[in-house]
Protein backbone atom coordinates (compact mmCIF):
# COMPACT_ATOMS: atom_id res chain seq x y z
CA UNK A 1 0.00 0.00 0.00
CA UNK A 2 0.78 3.41 -0.56
CA UNK A 3 1.87 5.80 2.18
CA UNK A 4 -1.01 7.79 1.49
CA UNK A 5 -3.70 5.14 1.50
CA UNK A 6 -1.67 4.23 5.04
CA UNK A 7 -2.27 8.02 6.08
CA UNK A 8 -5.80 8.23 5.27
CA UNK A 9 -6.58 4.89 7.00
CA UNK A 10 -5.15 5.38 9.86
CA UNK A 11 -6.34 9.24 10.19
CA UNK A 12 -10.24 7.69 9.44
CA UNK A 13 -9.20 5.16 12.37
CA UNK A 14 -8.06 7.45 14.85
CA UNK A 15 -10.41 10.61 14.40
CA UNK A 16 -13.04 8.15 15.36
CA UNK A 17 -10.95 8.04 19.08
CA UNK A 18 -9.63 11.14 19.12
CA UNK A 19 -5.88 10.32 19.08
CA UNK A 20 -3.30 11.91 17.43
CA UNK A 21 -1.47 10.32 14.93
CA UNK A 22 2.29 10.73 15.09
CA UNK A 23 4.16 10.10 11.94
CA UNK A 24 7.53 8.69 12.78
CA UNK A 25 9.94 9.61 10.40
CA UNK A 26 13.41 8.87 11.24
CA UNK A 27 15.65 7.61 8.82
CA UNK A 28 12.77 8.45 6.22
CA UNK A 29 14.32 10.71 3.24
CA UNK A 30 12.30 14.02 2.73
CA UNK A 31 10.61 12.51 -0.46
CA UNK A 32 8.75 9.94 2.05
CA UNK A 33 7.99 12.62 4.32
CA UNK A 34 6.61 14.68 1.83
CA UNK A 35 4.18 11.93 0.53
CA UNK A 36 2.62 11.77 3.81
CA UNK A 37 2.58 15.06 3.81
CA UNK A 38 0.81 15.98 0.25
CA UNK A 39 -1.59 12.78 2.01
CA UNK A 40 -2.38 15.67 4.65
CA UNK A 41 -0.24 14.25 7.82
CA UNK A 42 0.47 17.49 9.81
CA UNK A 43 2.79 15.96 12.48
CA UNK A 44 6.25 13.97 12.37
CA UNK A 45 8.34 12.64 15.10
CA UNK A 46 11.58 12.16 15.04
CA UNK A 47 14.22 10.02 17.74
CA UNK A 48 17.91 11.56 16.95
CA UNK A 49 17.63 16.15 17.60
CA UNK A 50 20.20 16.72 14.62
CA UNK A 51 17.99 14.95 11.87
CA UNK A 52 15.26 16.32 13.35
CA UNK A 53 16.80 20.08 13.10
CA UNK A 54 18.03 19.30 9.45
CA UNK A 55 14.33 17.96 8.37
CA UNK A 56 12.93 21.38 10.08
CA UNK A 57 15.38 23.64 7.78
CA UNK A 58 14.45 21.44 4.90
CA UNK A 59 10.57 20.73 4.88
CA UNK A 60 7.17 22.98 5.20
CA UNK A 61 7.08 25.37 8.31
CA UNK A 62 3.23 24.15 9.09
CA UNK A 63 4.64 21.01 10.48
CA UNK A 64 5.03 20.29 13.65
CA UNK A 65 7.70 18.75 14.90
CA UNK A 66 7.86 16.43 18.09
CA UNK A 67 11.24 14.27 19.55
CA UNK A 68 10.01 11.09 20.49
CA UNK A 69 13.53 9.48 21.03
CA UNK A 70 15.80 9.65 23.98
CA UNK A 71 17.41 13.04 24.22
CA UNK A 72 20.49 13.74 25.72
CA UNK A 73 20.88 17.39 27.52
CA UNK A 74 23.78 18.75 24.87
CA UNK A 75 21.29 18.15 22.12
CA UNK A 76 18.61 20.23 23.51
CA UNK A 77 19.71 23.06 22.04
CA UNK A 78 19.01 22.14 18.28
CA UNK A 79 15.39 21.70 18.84
CA UNK A 80 14.42 24.31 21.57
CA UNK A 81 13.47 26.97 18.97
CA UNK A 82 11.09 25.44 17.18
CA UNK A 83 10.21 21.60 18.63
CA UNK A 84 6.41 21.42 19.42
CA UNK A 85 6.47 18.72 21.78
CA UNK A 86 9.35 16.27 23.77
CA UNK A 87 8.17 13.18 24.19
CA UNK A 88 11.49 11.46 26.28
CA UNK A 89 11.89 13.86 29.60
CA UNK A 90 13.16 11.20 31.82
CA UNK A 91 15.50 13.01 34.49
CA UNK A 92 16.02 15.80 36.05
CA UNK A 93 18.92 16.97 34.53
CA UNK A 94 17.13 17.07 30.76
CA UNK A 95 13.67 19.14 32.36
CA UNK A 96 17.08 21.64 33.33
CA UNK A 97 18.22 21.92 30.12
CA UNK A 98 15.23 22.32 28.53
CA UNK A 99 14.16 24.91 30.83
CA UNK A 100 17.41 26.28 29.66
CA UNK A 101 17.59 26.43 26.06
CA UNK A 102 13.76 27.30 26.15
CA UNK A 103 15.28 30.77 28.51
CA UNK A 104 17.08 31.09 25.66
CA UNK A 105 15.05 30.73 22.73
CA UNK A 106 12.52 32.64 24.58
CA UNK A 107 9.30 30.19 24.55
CA UNK A 108 8.06 27.77 27.12
CA UNK A 109 8.68 24.41 25.43
CA UNK A 110 5.71 21.27 25.92
CA UNK A 111 6.81 18.52 27.05
CA UNK A 112 5.97 14.91 28.09
CA UNK A 113 6.63 12.96 31.16
CA UNK A 114 8.40 9.47 29.68
CA UNK A 115 7.57 6.64 32.41
CA UNK A 116 9.10 3.15 32.45
CA UNK A 117 6.25 0.77 32.46
CA UNK A 118 8.42 -1.93 30.33
CA UNK A 119 10.43 -4.64 31.78
CA UNK A 120 13.09 -4.81 29.48
CA UNK A 121 16.61 -2.42 30.37
CA UNK A 122 17.10 -1.32 27.04
CA UNK A 123 13.64 1.13 27.52
CA UNK A 124 14.21 4.42 29.59
CA UNK A 125 11.76 5.97 31.40
CA UNK A 126 11.01 6.96 35.34
CA UNK A 127 9.67 4.98 37.58
CA UNK A 128 6.25 6.45 39.34
CA UNK A 129 8.24 7.25 43.02
CA UNK A 130 10.86 9.64 40.46
CA UNK A 131 8.11 10.71 38.53
CA UNK A 132 6.28 12.12 41.61
CA UNK A 133 9.50 13.94 42.91
CA UNK A 134 10.09 15.64 39.54
CA UNK A 135 6.45 16.44 39.19
CA UNK A 136 7.25 18.55 42.65
CA UNK A 137 10.12 20.31 40.97
CA UNK A 138 8.20 21.69 37.71
CA UNK A 139 7.01 25.08 39.15
CA UNK A 140 11.14 26.11 39.35
CA UNK A 141 11.13 25.32 35.12
CA UNK A 142 9.36 28.63 33.88
CA UNK A 143 10.31 27.62 30.34
CA UNK A 144 8.62 24.11 30.74
CA UNK A 145 5.20 22.97 30.27
CA UNK A 146 4.51 19.33 31.39
CA UNK A 147 1.44 18.48 29.48
CA UNK A 148 1.33 14.79 29.68
CA UNK A 149 2.92 11.05 30.07
CA UNK A 150 4.88 9.17 27.62
CA UNK A 151 5.58 5.26 27.91
CA UNK A 152 6.59 2.35 25.70
CA UNK A 153 5.39 -1.03 25.83
CA UNK A 154 7.41 -3.99 26.06
CA UNK A 155 8.01 -5.86 22.18
CA UNK A 156 6.44 -8.75 22.60
CA UNK A 157 3.75 -10.73 20.94
CA UNK A 158 2.27 -11.34 24.35
CA UNK A 159 -0.66 -9.04 24.34
CA UNK A 160 -1.22 -9.60 27.88
CA UNK A 161 1.94 -8.02 28.60
CA UNK A 162 1.38 -5.22 26.56
CA UNK A 163 -2.14 -4.54 28.14
CA UNK A 164 -1.07 -4.77 31.42
CA UNK A 165 1.64 -1.99 30.98
CA UNK A 166 -0.60 0.18 28.75
CA UNK A 167 -3.07 -0.26 31.81
CA UNK A 168 -0.44 0.95 33.92
CA UNK A 169 0.47 3.89 32.46
CA UNK A 170 -2.97 5.13 31.68
CA UNK A 171 -3.35 4.23 35.98
CA UNK A 172 -0.92 6.82 36.61
CA UNK A 173 -2.23 9.54 34.09
CA UNK A 174 -5.91 9.23 35.70
CA UNK A 175 -4.09 9.27 39.28
CA UNK A 176 -2.13 12.68 38.08
CA UNK A 177 -5.07 14.44 36.29
CA UNK A 178 -6.98 14.11 39.99
CA UNK A 179 -4.08 16.04 41.74
CA UNK A 180 -3.10 19.43 41.72
CA UNK A 181 -0.21 20.52 40.36
CA UNK A 182 1.65 23.96 39.90
CA UNK A 183 0.10 26.17 36.32
CA UNK A 184 2.68 24.69 34.00
CA UNK A 185 1.60 20.96 34.19
CA UNK A 186 -1.17 19.87 32.61
CA UNK A 187 -2.07 15.95 32.05
CA UNK A 188 -3.99 16.06 28.59
CA UNK A 189 -1.78 14.01 26.87
CA UNK A 190 -1.59 10.23 26.85
CA UNK A 191 1.32 9.19 24.31
CA UNK A 192 1.57 5.41 24.09
CA UNK A 193 1.12 3.30 21.31
CA UNK A 194 3.41 2.70 18.21
CA UNK A 195 3.01 0.01 15.00
CA UNK A 196 2.89 -3.11 16.35
CA UNK A 197 0.55 -2.20 19.58
CA UNK A 198 -1.05 1.23 18.71
CA UNK A 199 -5.10 -0.23 18.56
CA UNK A 200 -4.19 -2.29 21.79
CA UNK A 201 -3.25 1.63 23.05
CA UNK A 202 -6.04 3.31 21.57
CA UNK A 203 -8.26 1.12 22.82
CA UNK A 204 -6.71 2.12 26.82
CA UNK A 205 -7.11 5.60 26.04
CA UNK A 206 -3.91 6.86 24.43
CA UNK A 207 -4.22 10.22 23.09
CA UNK A 208 -1.82 9.93 20.86
CA UNK A 209 0.48 6.91 18.84
CA UNK A 210 3.49 7.43 17.19
CA UNK A 211 3.49 5.21 14.01
CA UNK A 212 6.67 4.58 11.62
CA UNK A 213 6.99 1.16 10.17
CA UNK A 214 3.07 0.84 9.38
CA UNK A 215 3.36 4.22 7.45
CA UNK A 216 6.39 4.42 5.81
CA UNK A 217 7.53 0.38 5.22
CA UNK A 218 10.66 -1.17 6.90
CA UNK A 219 12.73 1.69 8.39
CA UNK A 220 16.05 2.17 6.68
CA UNK A 221 19.21 0.89 8.78
CA UNK A 222 21.58 3.25 9.39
Amino acid sequence: MSIKNNINLLQRELSEKKCKLIAVSKTQPTEKIMEAYTAGQRIFGENKAKELERKWNELPKDIEWHMVGHLQTNKVKYIASFVSLIHSVDSQKLLEEINKQGNKANRVIPCLLQVRIASEDSKYGLKYEELLTLLETVNDYPFVKVTGLMGMATLTEDESIIREEFTQLKQYFDDLKSKKFSKNIEMKELSMGMSADYTIAVELGSTMVRVGTAIFGDRIKK
